[in-house]
């Protein structure tokens, strides 16, 4: 169920504004192994029992934050958020990061709106099964 509502998010927020090269990487079994590695690095925030949002940290580094379509405009987020900022903060980060697809704009807004800035573009260097897929991404910092 997670990595189902993982990859639905990722589907909408991206489909229309990433490379096909890369999207097409991007499946379902894709989301399923990246959450398993990772697994001990995600929060997840449930309505009635059902994953509502994902949060998975790496080091300084908010890498990836999905909200399913279903909970947009519950307060889910802005909750999911300030524990992802309270656990960066307990854990000793100062400022932390995030990348963001040029283009999502979504995205973008809430990121803002939770006091995250935009600092500039940087190249992400994304794993896929051919290998890295260099991506220019919006690079987002949070003072904490």
């Amino acid at each position: 169920m997670l990595a189902r509502m993982w990859f639905d998010g990722w589907q909408d927020a991206h489909a229309g504004i990433l490379p096909e090269a890369l999207a097409r990487h991007r499946t379902l079994a894709s989301f399923l192994e990246r959450i398993l590695d990772g697994l001990e690095r995600v929060r997840v925030a449930e309505v009635d029992g059902a994953p509502a949002g994902l949060s998975f940290v790496k080091g300084d580094e908010l890498y990836q934050f999905y909200l399913a379509a279903s909970a947009r405009g519950t307060g889910v987020a802005q909750s999911l958020m300030q524990d992802t900022l309270t656990r960066l903060r307990a854990s000793g980060v100062a400022t932390a990061w995030l990348a963001c697809a040029i283009g999502n704009d979504r995205a973008a807004h809430f990121y803002t709106k939770a006091g995250w800035r935009r600092v500039g573009e940087m190249t992400s260097r994304l794993e896929t099964p051919e290998g890295v897929f260099p991506l220019n991404v919006w690079r987002y910092e949070i003072d904490l």
